[in-house]
């Protein structure tokens, strides 16, 4: 597997993101390894927050929503999926596929990192990797807050939005990552925030992994991931961990999609959901001392 490293110096001085970076080095599923890259802050004794980001944003979403959350005497581990951020980035759009994303994680978090009791922060393909985590290994949780993401199989069709996007992501000649996080906000993204985002890709040959994610969201029930999705589900339907739905009022792709989670997870039964008010797609942008708030909040009163 042909692999690509962002030299170091396109993160320097990046605003707002004052973290240090930590790496590991995990099987890349071809004979080979990967650099995986996470963020590990707040007390190392502290009750764990897992951030997983998604498509095509980085660690650096989480930016403003790690310091409430350290606050409040949380330790905070948010991973750079492989292909984004300061992971290595395949550099081949067919080495990546929902089954690997999975296993790449679950290879940080509890191969190498062993992490145990932790709550699960999933937000876009964040969640779609998340939920997989959670279902495959749930005694390694204490819970799960979920943000404008799903879990689909294929069996149900997806949005016009969608579908749109996705065929944005694979016919665009050009695939400006700052500008799409900056259209997926209610808010309007600094320049040098909309840069950060642009940081990890010099060019467009480290893209591959931003450029094929959307189409790896099951559409239709012949997906190489609707039989894996399906198991996932058979297992949240029986999860009684405490479950939490904070999705935006503003975000046209996810919209509605809480729903199915709080009428088919047991542990969805009496939270407190929520809607942030004023987000977009990228409610961590728009909201992110609110949603940590909200996070923070649902883990004091579930402990």
């Amino acid at each position: 597997m042909e692999t690509l490293r962002t030299p170091d110096e396109r993160f320097a001085g990046l605003a707002d993101f004052d973290f240090a970076p930590h790496y590991a080095e995990i099987d890349d599923g071809d004979g080979g390894q990967l650099r995986v890259h996470y963020l590990d802050e707040g007390p190392p004794a502290g009750p764990v927050v897992l951030l997983l980001h998604g498509e095509p944003s980085w660690s650096y979403l989480y930016r403003h929503m790690i310091p409430v959350l350290v606050a409040r005497g949380h330790r905070c581990i948010a991973p750079d999926l492989v292909g984004f951020g300061r992971s290595d980035k395949p550099a081949a759009t067919s080495d990546y596929t929902y089954t690997a994303h999975v296993d790449w994680m679950s290879e940080l978090l509890f191969g190498t990192l062993d992490l145990r009791g932790a709550t699960l922060v999933g937000q876009d393909w964040g969640g779609l990797i998340g939920l997989r985590l959670l279902a495959g290994r749930p005694e390694r949780f204490a819970g799960a807050v979920i943000a404008n993401t799903g879990l689909p199989t294929g069996d149900a069709p997806m949005s016009d939005a969608f579908l749109a996007w996705q065929q944005f992501s694979k016919e665009s000649p050009t695939f400006p990552i700052g500008r799409i996080i900056d259209g997926g906000c209610t808010s309007t993204l600094d320049d040098e925030v909309v840069a950060a985002y642009d940081a990890p890709f010099p060019d467009d040959a480290f893209k591959a992994g931003a450029r094929i994610f959307p189409t790896l969201v099951p559409t239709t029930p012949d997906d190489p991931a609707h039989d894996d999705n399906e198991a996932a589900w058979a297992v949240l339907r029986t999860l009684e961990k405490p479950f939490l739905c904070a999705f935006s009022d503003s975000d046209p792709i996810t919209r509605g999609g809480d729903a199915v989670f709080r009428h088919e997870v047991p542990g969805a039964t009496g939270q407190p959901h929520t809607t942030i008010v004023g987000g977009g797609h990228f409610l961590q942008e728009d909201r992110g001392p609110e949603l940590a708030g909200v996070v923070a909040d649902f883990i004091a009163s579930n402990s």
